[in-house]
């Protein structure tokens, strides 16, 4: 278990969670907003334009030889999607110097490069560097078309633009691949300013050390203006009155079978909990019914799954099969899933998934990464669910309220991106 302690100062969440458990301290910043097609493409170029150089260390050189004089302290950026929200991650890790034989307060010169990356970053003319830019609009368009060779990822985004049509949760992280070029320099600065000032932002420090040490010197380097906190409206999707199939023909050998699920139920309602248990039970873990009947018994997939959007109400069922198994494939994945309706699960499947979700949950707050990742669920809901009382909402789920959450479930959109006619292995 872990403590946070929350101070609002000016537009920014201060969030420290103390601990001894290492060596280090975890500095890392979120800004949020609304997930939106206009903007998205320059959001996601924005951090890392930002990783690369600040006023003071104008060249990633020259910022990376000062991160290695920093004891060797590590910086990574990535983006998000959590619900309708856009999630842009700055990452700090930094030795803590209470076990350093120097007394360098690095935990203070961390904060003001930190500070520097947000608020002093290279630029020139009204605009960030024109060089670094260029550089990273190169390599964003290199991730966006990576999606279409790793083919789960694109199945799984495929699904999703098909599920959810029209609606914000459909664009991907890294934006339009038609939108980067229309970006430049100026622009993107402009954008950024108005990120600094709409954004939610929050900062997250990790390690051995209390709010009244760090709160100080957060203030002093991250000046904001304070702004409302928006909530956003999750876009109800219209009831389908059949579920939508989607096939899409590709030079592969095998084909990828991804089902999307309403769930009707997110972190913000009593049922999660019971959801949580009835995902693990049918396709969550190594003992669940896909893996074992659809993989194991069958034969049929390579890999098959199931996991939650926790901040969307959406379930995704993945499968790998050959491409001349796919109506068979469907007939057993709908079979586990109206077996799970039925209640047709053992008691000792409903322990031994409540006791594989505990561990998981006390493994993921074993580090800081984790820490901070359980706690933005409560900045991103509405509701807050401290990390004792998910534990206790899980081993007090009945078999009962997983049989009526599982009701709740629909299978919205079925995907399968399958070989071409002719091109049998």
């Amino acid at each position: 278990m872990f403590q946070e302690e929350v101070k609002t100062i000016g537009g920014l969440r201060l969030h420290v969670i103390p601990t001894k458990k290492y060596k280090t301290n975890t500095l890392v910043l979120k800004m949020k907003a609304p997930l939106c097609e206009q903007d998205i493409t320059m959001r996601a170029l924005v951090p890392y334009v930002l990783q690369n150089a600040t006023e003071r260390h104008p060249s990633m050189k020259e910022f990376r030889t000062y991160l290695d004089e920093l004891y060797g302290a590590t910086l990574q950026v990535d983006l998000a999607k959590k619900g309708e929200h856009h999630v842009i991650t700055i990452r700090m890790d930094v030795a803590n110097e209470k076990f350093l034989g120097d007394t360098s307060p690095l935990l203070r010169e961390a904060l003001t490069l930190f500070s520097d990356m947000v608020f002093r970053p290279l630029t020139e003319q009204g605009g960030f560097s024109v060089a670094i830019v260029e550089q990273e609009k190169r390599a964003l368009k290199q991730k966006i078309q990576s999606l279409f060779d790793d083919k789960m990822r694109y199945a799984q985004h495929r699904l999703i633009e098909e599920m959810y049509k029209g609606s914000p949760y459909a664009l991907d992280v890294h934006g339009k691949l038609n939108d980067v070029d229309t970006i430049d320099a100026k622009r993107l600065y402009k954008h950024y300013e108005h990120m600094l000032k709409h954004d939610e932002i929050d900062l997250y420090i990790v390690g051995d050390v209390t709010l009244t040490d760090v709160e100080h010197g957060v203030a002093e380097r991250f000046s904001l203006e304070a702004r409302p906190l928006r909530s956003i409206e999750t876009t109800t999707l219209a009831k389908r009155t059949n579920v939508q199939e989607v096939i899409e023909k590709q030079d592969v050998k095998q084909g990828k079978l991804h089902l999307g699920y309403r769930t009707n139920t997110t972190y913000n309602d009593a049922d999660y909990n019971a959801l949580q248990v009835w995902n693990g039970i049918f396709g969550g873990f190594a003992h669940s019914k896909l893996f074992m009947n659809v993989r194991e018994k069958a034969s049929l997939a390579y890999y098959a799954a199931s996991r939650i959007e926790s901040h969307q109400g959406m379930m995704m069922v993945m499968a790998g099969i050959e491409p001349s198994n796919y109506e068979r494939a469907l007939e057993i994945i709908h079979a586990q899933a109206e077996a799970m309706r039925n209640g047709q699960f053992s008691d000792e499947e409903i322990t031994q998934t409540k006791a594989v979700i505990r561990n998981q949950l006390l493994e993921t707050v074993d580090t800081a990464r984790g820490m901070i990742e359980i706690s933005y669920h409560n900045v991103i809901a509405t509701r807050q669910r401290p990390l004792a009382e998910w534990l206790e909402g899980i081993e007090k789920v009945t078999r009962e309220d997983v049989v009526r959450v599982g009701k709740k479930i629909e299978l919205d959109t079925i995907y399968f991106l399958t070989e071409k006619e002719g091109e049998k292995q």
